[in-house]
């Protein structure tokens, strides 16, 4: 049984793809053998006391007053780390990106003899500009023994960096396909946004920031009115955006079909996904802030839902257009309602790529094979 240190800031009960990634992979590869490094944050200690491996909480919060504000954070995460490395017997260090977790992992590997292993996400990779940072990131990453890219758009951006091709590892995100699955019950869902039988309900999740494109789903409603859908928008999340889409709903007319949910409770979101007709998410890059991959097109796909994407980023891996759903300019709120309209007005079409998503995922994006294929790292 492989026996790893892992260094992650995100970890749950932290929200997100990339702290559900590493609570599922290395629970499927090892038990107390592993020892996780992560954050402490509020609820962390019901999390740990149902996590098979070994979780250690620590202090990774930025202090304004340093200089770097991260300095307290790094030495922490070293401090704790090498202790770690010295005092058990681990096959590899993986770090869960490259700052802060990459550094501080490549540092203790070689003064332990360890190999190390970083992930890489995508949109980190276009959004640190140039300056300190981003020198820092590109050492870290070609340095490492092994760098796990979560698509092709992220090893590419990777390979633009001169990270060794040899080096990268594609691997996709996975999904827990016992909990996201068809033929959950939802009605109550439905009707709790005013979705009748009739009604087309379009579901959003993620957070309410302007990349995710939730903007563009809501400028599309007025036109599938006019196509004489009876459309409802769900929108699973919090964010910095929220009063600007409802302000933009009550522009565009469309307030009462817009509907903001917030947080939901882990059994209901795959039960969310369920109540949807499409799934849509059509995300386009700002400042260099891009997806890059997008788990939850493939929950969706789990669900046996169709999903609409935008173009840029890593979604091409997640979502295949003309066959599991549809990728649009996500820039372009015109494109984005024919778009919508072609996927709910043609329920044979939408309904064969939600199989085909389907299949993809139990083929493909399981947890299990995430697993399978992070163990062959070190073999």
């Amino acid at each position: 049984m492989p026996r790893y240190l892992v260094l992650t800031e995100l970890f749950l009960p932290t929200k997100g793809g990339t702290a559900v990634w590493f609570a599922e992979v290395y629970r499927r590869l090892s038990g107390k053998e592993t020892h996780i490094v992560t954050a402490d944050v509020p609820g962390a200690a019901e999390v740990d006391a149902h996590h098979p491996n070994r979780v250690h909480r620590i202090n990774l919060r930025r202090v304004p007053w340093l200089r770097p504000e991260s300095l307290g954070m790094y030495l922490n995460l070293f401090a704790k780390s090498l202790w770690l490395a010295l005092t058990h017997r681990f096959d590899a260090i993986h770090a869960g990106r490259a700052l802060p977790e990459g550094l501080t992992a490549w540092a203790v590997a070689r003064l332990t003899f360890h190999p190390v292993v970083i992930y890489a996400h995508g949109e980190e990779l276009t959004t640190w500009g140039r300056g300190g940072k981003y020198k820092a990131m590109r050492f870290a990453l070609r340095h490492a023994d092994q760098v796990i890219a979560n698509s092709e758009f992220t090893r590419d951006e990777l390979l633009k960096m001169d990270v060794d091709a040899a080096r990268i590892t594609l691997i996709y995100p996975g999904v827990d396909v016992a909990r996201f699955r068809p033929d959950l019950p939802f009605e109550d869902l439905r009707q709790s946004v005013g979705a009748g039988r009739q009604s087309k309900l379009i579901l959003s999740v993620g957070r309410l920031s302007r990349r995710k494109g939730f903007d563009q789903v809501i400028k599309s409603l007025p036109a599938l009115v006019a196509a004489g859908l009876d459309v409802h928008y769900a929108l699973i999340g919090i964010g910095e955006d929220q009063a600007y889409l409802l302000e933009l709903a009550r522009e565009h007319g469309v307030a009462a079909r817009v509907h903001l949910i917030g947080h939901v409770s882990a059994d209901d979101l795959p039960r969310w996904y369920n109540a949807c007709d499409v799934f849509a998410m059509p995300n386009r890059e700002i400042n260099g802030d891009t997806e890059g991959f997008g788990m939850v097109f493939i929950e969706a796909a789990a669900c046996g839902k169709p999903a609409l994407a935008g173009q840029a980023g890593g979604t091409g891996a997640a979502v295949l257009d003309g066959v599991t759903g549809m990728r649009v300019e996500g820039n372009q709120a015109a494109m984005v309602a024919r778009a919508l309209q072609h996927m709910l007005q043609s329920a044979d079409v939408s309904a064969a790529m939600g199989q085909a998503g389907l299949a993809r995922v139990l083929d493909d994006f399981s947890w299990e094979v995430v697993a399978r294929k992070t163990a062959a790292l070190d073999q």
